[in-house]
């Protein structure tokens, strides 16, 4: 006759409580475990703060990165002003004060855009390997993959305080990818496009979306880790057409 210990079902543990602030702190450190509490798919207010939080530092950070903004709008407004010669110099002025406002906020909502875009491939890559997750818990993995982009801001902003303005010449200059060592004005865009999508905190993201596509997913750690190239990869093409259309 079994005992009670051989015929109790196999419970999983349930995952431990934690505030919201605290998965802010351990996605740098246990991000299995943010995962796991947070399967349940809300995400809401987590993309909020975040959202939040990244605006605020850039605006904040704006100073340090006014070289890199100057020349972009530099490189932008000549490529315009070849393309449609009827654009005057106050128009640009114009629109660059506008840019400078806006800027943190446009960041923002591109964030806001990006955890939704990823999420959303996540999720049908995802399906090809059967996993088992909602979409709103797929864009709880893209909200919480996309914290490290807090270190990022903080990061280029410290290096743009110590480096040469001379040196500042594009985004790239303060990135942890290939595209720091290319001249913008003499490398391809598509080059700069492809080189960029090979950053340390874009690596960082992708491999956080596989934590979290397997914990969530409950799929191999194989199976995740192509799921997470997958989405790496579809959500390479963006820049990447952004770039041919430019070119």
């Amino acid at each position: 006759m079994g005992t009670n210990a051989e015929t109790a079902p196999n419970v999983e543990p349930t995952p431990s409580k934690a505030s919201l602030w605290e998965d802010f702190v351990d996605i740098f450190y246990t991000p299995s475990s943010v995962f796991a509490r947070r399967a349940d798919g809300k995400f809401g207010l987590a993309l909020l703060v975040l959202v939040a939080v990244a605006t605020a530092l850039i605006l904040l950070t704006k100073n340090a990165m006014a070289p890199i903004f100057d020349a972009e709008y530099a490189r932008q407004t000549a490529a315009a002003m070849a393309k449609n010669p009827n654009i005057t110099a106050d128009q640009m002025a114009s629109g660059r004060k506008f840019f400078e406002t806006a800027t943190p906020f446009i960041f923002g909502i591109g964030l806001a855009i990006s955890v939704f875009g990823t999420g959303l491939i996540l999720w049908l890559v995802g399906k090809l390997f059967d996993a088992k997750m909602a979409l709103t818990a797929a864009f709880m993995i893209a909200t919480y993959s996309e914290v490290p982009r807090i270190v990022q801001i903080l990061v280029n902003a410290a290096q743009a305080l110590f480096m040469n303005p001379d040196k500042l010449n594009a985004v790239n200059s303060v990135a942890f990818n290939p595209a720091r060592f290319m001249d913008p004005d003499h490398t391809s865009a598509v080059a700069i496009a492809l080189a960029s999508r090979l950053d340390l905190f874009v690596i960082w993201i992708t491999v956080l979306l596989g934590i979290g596509i397997y914990v969530v997913g409950k799929v191999s750690k194989q199976q995740a880790a192509i799921i997470a190239w997958l989405t790496w990869l579809i959500g390479s093409l963006f820049p990447l057409l952004g770039a041919l259309r430019q070119g």
